[in-house]
């Protein structure tokens, strides 16, 4: 039979790793990243002289929009109709881009131009 302080260090114990496990998911808040607006598929190189016009057409034929930002290729994931209209219109462009970065995707809260 465990003693009452025995009990107490296992409660303990599992507050401190709920604890760990709070910070963990503090670690992967929402960040801001400033980039050019691509799609996934040509990146920082397009196929096409004209990188809005290559962006769009590639999103088109279902390659996902991304954000260069630097030598790094973030594919952007959202289904918001409202964020996806945003990229549109900032393809080729420099744009803030807020989400949840997972690896190389980014999970995309706000779109918004860059100044």
């Amino acid at each position: 039979m465990k003693s009452v302080g025995q009990k107490i260090s296992a409660a303990f114990a599992v507050l401190v790793l709920c604890g760990f496990g709070l910070v963990t998911l503090a670690a992967a808040a929402s960040q801001t990243y400033t980039g050019e607006v691509s799609d996934s598929m040509c990146g920082a190189k397009h196929a096409m002289g004209d990188k809005a016009a290559c962006t769009r057409a590639c999103v088109k034929k279902g390659s996902n929009y991304a954000l260069v930002v630097g030598d790094k290729v973030y594919t952007l994931k959202t289904d918001n109709k409202k964020e996806l209209a945003e990229l549109d219109k900032l393809a080729g462009e420099n744009a803030k881009v807020t989400g949840t970065a997972e690896g190389d995707t980014i999970n995309v809260s706000k779109v918004a131009a860059a100044k």
